[in-house]
């Protein structure tokens, strides 16, 4: 504990011991548990900022503290679950659609929900268990830290679905695709059928048949 000499001790501790930047209440009392009260230490260090809380029971260290970036997507399967990161959060970080996003996108099996945190906004849509784990891929922020995410095939249909709701022609859905949710025709070309028809499979919805059917007609071109 050498190189953080001259900073509070409790803080020290948690800098030496936590693998990541995203810390849970059992992780933190842990490391506090030398002191006679650690959650009066915890609330002294919430108070000089050197901790930040999330939500109750998941923290951040401070500003002044980070050994580098949080991640988002972490704290995102920490906040709610079983939860992956999804729709519009999911879609940008594959950079399916070109407007940036500020809140994250979550999908839940759990009943809807968001949480308003210091470090911005987390919404988790419900989605049922026979259509919730297709699709979801583990991945690898930092050295420490890992979260489930939809796979790109499973965060645009999600999108389309849960956004978008049933379309009544081909054309209607090429225009939502191509006009108003700007998507690439070669975005498309990248997404993998068989995965497609898995999750269409599970949940027959008109938005996943069209992306099927101009999936399958770029392939045979």
């Amino acid at each position: 504990m050498e190189r953080f000499l001259g900073i509070d001790p409790g803080i020290a501790r948690l800098l030496e011991k936590a693998p990541g930047e995203e810390l849970e209440y059992g992780l933190v009392m842990d490391c506090l548990k030398t002191y006679k009260n650690p959650r009066l230490k915890i609330n002294h260090l919430l108070k000089i900022k050197a901790l930040i809380r999330v939500k109750k029971g998941i923290y951040i260290f401070g500003q002044n503290f980070a050994r580098r970036p949080y991640s988002k997507e972490v704290l995102a399967n920490m906040l709610y679950g079983p939860s992956y990161v999804s729709l519009e959060w999911a879609c940008q970080y594959y950079r399916l659609i070109p407007e940036a996003v500020n809140t994250v996108t979550n999908i839940t099996t759990q009943r809807s929900r968001e949480f308003n945190t210091p470090i911005g906004l987390f919404t988790y849509n419900h989605l049922p268990m026979q259509i919730y784990p297709i699709g979801i891929t583990l991945i690898k922020f930092s050295e420490h830290s890992q979260a489930l995410v939809a796979t790109k095939e499973k965060a645009l249909t999600d999108l389309l679905v849960l956004r978008r709701g049933r379309f009544s022609s081909k054309k209607h859905f090429c225009e939502t695709l191509f006009e108003d949710l700007r998507i690439e025709e070669d975005d498309i070309e990248t997404l993998n059928l068989e995965l497609l028809r898995e999750i269409y499979q599970a949940r027959p919805h008109s938005a996943v048949k069209y992306l099927i059917q101009i999936r399958s007609h770029q392939k045979h071109e």
